[in-house]
This record gives structure tokens, C-alpha cells and sequence, in this order.
């Protein structure tokens, strides 16, 4: 290993803060200790990142999961205009978020928000994930196997499901399957559609 000579200095500015690479990368491109590296931003008061910045940084470098439709036709703008939407009054949108959380108890709601995920924002299919709510009193695995077959979800992509005691038995008729959420973890993901929801609201407002 070397040290960093104080000519390097312009270097290390620009990887550091220009393409804001990690003291781990810029300790390898150096051929130095990251330690070395953190030495030398001390000696020419360097001001360092916060976690919360490096964070931020590799969330945005972070290769996305999913890969969007581009050039749509009237019909995908339609699904992607009518997804939206759905969201909007349906997804969990907390900046305590980390991902798609999508839950309604009608299958029609279910199936138009799933292709939406799949024609829309192609998603990867093996990152889909379904809770189930549903009472006490209900067929469990029969809810269960109509969910996968109506969303075409492998049953092994079904989380441990939550079911209710206490209910008013006069309920359970307006929730004949359950209640589920269609959840997909990418915050990228959330985030995309969070923007399209705040452009539809200025466009129609």
C-alpha cells in the first residue's frame, strides 16, 4: 500500500465529492488503507459525508428492479393513468415506505393494479409479495388458492396471512376473499409512482 501524496489532493476532491465515491472505492483506486484515505481528508479539512448523505447516495445509485414500458400506446397510457390512480386512493404512500403496498378486497381492483405492475412498470415477477387479512371463520387456504390463481402468484410468494377473531360476524359478506396486499419492495418504485400521482394531481387540479 501507498500514501496519498498531498498533490492528490485535487484527485481525491473529485472523486470524493464530484462522483461521490465511497472512501472504500477512492482507497482501492489508490491503491492506499481506507483509513489512509480518511487521514488525508483530515489533514486538508476535507468535510466528510454523513450517513444519511451516503445513504442517499447509494440509494440513487442503486441498479432499480423493475424496467419501465416506454413508447405507450392509448391503451398502456390508459393502464398507467388508471394504476395511478389506484394508488393514490389505495397504496400505503408514508415516507416510512419501502416499497409498493397495493390493498384492496375486489379482484377487479386487483387484477387492472397488477397489470399495471407488470405492462406499466415491469416488475420483476419473483418480487411480489401477498398478505392476506381475513377473519377466523373463513376457509383460509381456499382464500389462499383463489388469490393465486386470480393473480397468478405462486401460493410460496404468500406471506404468513393475518387473521381476525374479533368481528362482527354481519362483516364478513362485504369481504367474501379477504383483504390483500399486492406489496413489491423497490422504494425507486414507490418513489416513480409518487411522482406520477403529483402530476396527474397538478394536470387535473
Amino acid at each position: 500500500m501507498y500514501v496519498i501524496k498531498d498533490h492528490q489532493l485535487k484527485l481525491v476532491k473529485e472523486l470524493y465529492y464530484d462522483k461521490l465515491l465511497p472512501a472504500y472505492e477512492i482507497a482501492k483506486i489508490l491503491r492506499v488503507s481506507v483509513d489512509a484515505v480518511y487521514g488525508f481528508m483530515n489533514r486538508h479539512n476535507l468535510k466528510r459525508r454523513t450517513l444519511a448523505e451516503n445513504n442517499k447516495i447509494q440509494f440513487a445509485n442503486k441498479k432499480p428492479s423493475f424496467k419501465l414500458k416506454g413508447n405507450l400506446n392509448e391503451y398502456e397510457k390508459e393502464l398507467k393513468a388508471s394504476g395511478t390512480m389506484l394508488y393514490w386512493g389505495e397504496g400505503f404512500q408514508s415516507e416510512k415506505a419501502i416499497g409498493v403496498d397495493f390493498a384492496n378486497c375486489k379482484p377487479e381492483m386487483i387484477k387492472l393494479f397488477l397489470e399495471f405492475l407488470r405492462k406499466i412498470c415491469g416488475i420483476d415477477e419473483s418480487r411480489l409479495r401477498v398478505y392476506l387479512y381475513c377473519y377466523a371463520n373463513q376457509n383460509i387456504n381456499n382464500i389462499i388458492n383463489f388469490w393465486s390463481a386470480l393473480t397468478k402468484i405462486p401460493k410460496s410468494q404468500f406471506t404468513k396471512p393475518y387473521i381476525r377473531t374479533d368481528f362482527d360476524i354481519k362483516k364478513i359478506d362485504k369481504m367474501r376473499y379477504g383483504l390483500i396486499h399486492i406489496r413489491y419492495h423497490d422504494k425507486k418504485l414507490l418513489n416513480l409512482i409518487r411522482g406520477w400521482i403529483s402530476e396527474y394531481s397538478e394536470k387535473f387540479s
